[in-house]
């Protein structure tokens, strides 16, 4: 048993290095470790680097971003797994936790100041992870960096988690935070007139949410919402979900726990707009949307679709398909080359569109 163990941790430690390498690997040899091709589905290229990191997951038992049925181990092991790809010398000028009162009480918070000392636009940023995972830490790395080359404020909000808070919690918590931003901008340094929304998968999901209790109860709008590969649709059903089901860390297994443990028992269906923003009946009158959807993953249509319905209901949009990605690739910063490159342009974007709000 103790060989087994030490054995397993030995494997562990051997692929945490290779990820730390994949980045100074050329791609052809990326491709060999990978099994020697390039994957391609619906005209997309996987990114090789992506390729190699999912094989090395795979040697030590990780084959997606959850252990469904089991919040505490899927919890741990994205901790883990973001750990590894952490980028120590990514730095924002200062960072310092926050209490913000919540519906259920405080709600822990993280706020990241950029260097320069004029006031910089804020974004209230809602981390990913099918409404189970994610913390403060699993998305630290991410904060950084969105951080330091925004020239932003970032607030991470560390909302209530399924399946302990049934919907529509994350998403009362995330409005509360939302607005006790707008009051307090000025204290955390930051400008009170350019204030965004924004979040990764389920955070995207709860970003377009707080816009639209925004607007349905005549507080003032966020200046931008930046939805990065957003859950909009949890009936599921389009294209992308089937052809990616499994194989680029998001599995159909995955998703189905997520909607079952933040739906079911809570007064919700899954066609309910605070949980699927895509099946709000009216989407008029929202702020402007930065719409960062994936090639590969399978939340990839119902953002893109989202961004349609925006635009039909004559909201500005800005939708970019970074298509050699896959979901969480905002996570994976570290591993160079293309997945920097995508990242580098959704921020420059969010960069450019609070400039000129």
């Amino acid at each position: 048993m103790a060989e087994s163990r030490f054995s397993k941790r030995a494997l562990a430690l051997s692929a945490r290095a290779g990820v730390k390498l994949i980045p100074r690997l050329p791609n052809g040899l990326k491709r060999l470790i990978s099994g020697g091709r390039a994957i391609t589905i619906d005209g997309n290229t996987l990114d090789p680097s992506i390729q190699a990191m999912l094989v090395a997951q795979r040697a030590i038992g990780m084959t997606s971003l959850a252990v469904p049925g089991d919040p505490i181990a899927t919890r741990r092991q994205n901790r883990e797994a973001t750990a590894s790809l952490d980028e120590p010398d990514v730095h924002a000028a200062h960072i310092e936790p926050i209490t913000i009162p919540g519906p259920a009480g405080t709600i822990p918070a993280r706020h990241y100041r950029p260097a320069d000392d004029d006031p910089a636009p804020l974004l209230v940023f809602f981390h990913g992870g099918g409404f189970v995972f994610g913390d403060l830490e699993t998305h630290d790395s991410a904060c950084r960096l969105i951080c330091r080359d925004a020239g932003v404020h970032v607030l991470a909000i560390d909302y209530r988690l399924a399946p302990e808070h049934k919907a529509p919690a994350a998403a009362e918590d995330a409005y509360a935070a939302y607005l006790w931003a707008r009051e307090h901008a000025a204290e955390l340094g930051a400008d009170p007139d350019r204030i965004a929304v924004g979040g990764d998968s389920a955070g995207g999901c709860l970003a377009a949410v707080v816009t639209r209790l925004a607007r349905d109860a005549g507080a003032p709008l966020p200046a931008l919402q930046w939805l990065i590969y957003p859950v909009t649709d949890l009936r599921g059903g389009t294209t992308s979900r089937t052809l990616f089901a499994d194989g680029f860390l998001l599995t159909k297994r995955n998703m189905d726990w997520f909607e079952r443990a933040y739906v079911d028992g809570s007064g919700l269906d899954v066609t309910d707009p605070q949980v699927s923003p895509l099946l709000a009946d009216d989407l008029t009158g929202l702020s402007p949307a930065l719409v960062v959807t994936a090639g590969f993953d399978p939340l990839r249509d119902e953002g893109e679709q989202y961004a349609d319905k925006l635009r039909a209901a004559g909201v500005t949009v800005d939708a970019r398909r970074m298509g050699p990605m896959t979901h969480a690739f905002l996570n994976m910063n570290a591993l160079g080359g293309q997945v920097s490159r995508c990242n580098a342009e959704m921020i420059s974007a969010l960069r450019a569109h609070l400039v000129r709000s």
